[in-house]
């Protein structure tokens, strides 16, 4: 394994880290965001949108790395596990599109239904955090599906 093989690996890694770690942070905070009014609710709704972004870039990285790591290694596109990680990745961008803006402005608006946009933007957390952990988990034990 050369060297330069061997950064691309260490940069696929860090992505993938800045890709899911910021997120168990913003667990804590979901309750209280719970509570939270005024500027203290703006400076957690600022959290969510930094790890959003992060997230987004991040994903930038590993995607780019990704794609340099299957070309320069001894892995094919047919492989299984890589179809199966593009695929959960293609959906994954699909709901981080749409699962964390609306509620963040739900919340942002002081309406009634805090309440349900916080309930909503907790289980999207979750679920985003499945979905990254899926495709971490191909690319670690690269399971033959096919």
């Amino acid at each position: 394994m050369s060297i330069g093989y061997k950064l691309l690996l260490y940069i696929h890694i860090s992505s993938v880290i800045l890709s899911i770690g910021p997120f168990i942070v913003l667990l804590p905070m979901i309750g209280k965001l719970r509570s939270a009014q005024g500027p203290v609710q703006g400076i957690y709704l600022d959290a969510f949108r930094f790890v959003i972004r992060l997230s987004k870039h991040a994903g930038h990285v590993l995607v780019a790395s990704g794609i340099l790591l299957v070309i320069a290694g001894p892995w094919s596109w047919g492989a299984s596990w890589i179809v199966a990680t593009i695929f959960i990745l293609v959906s994954s961008l699909f709901f981080l599109a749409r699962a964390f803006s609306p509620a963040i402005r739900k919340i942002e608006e002081r309406s009634q239904e805090k309440n349900a946009a916080v309930r909503t933007l907790h289980r999207a957390i979750w679920m985003y955090l499945f979905l990254l952990m899926a495709m971490l988990w191909f690319m670690v034990a690269k399971p033959v599906l096919w």
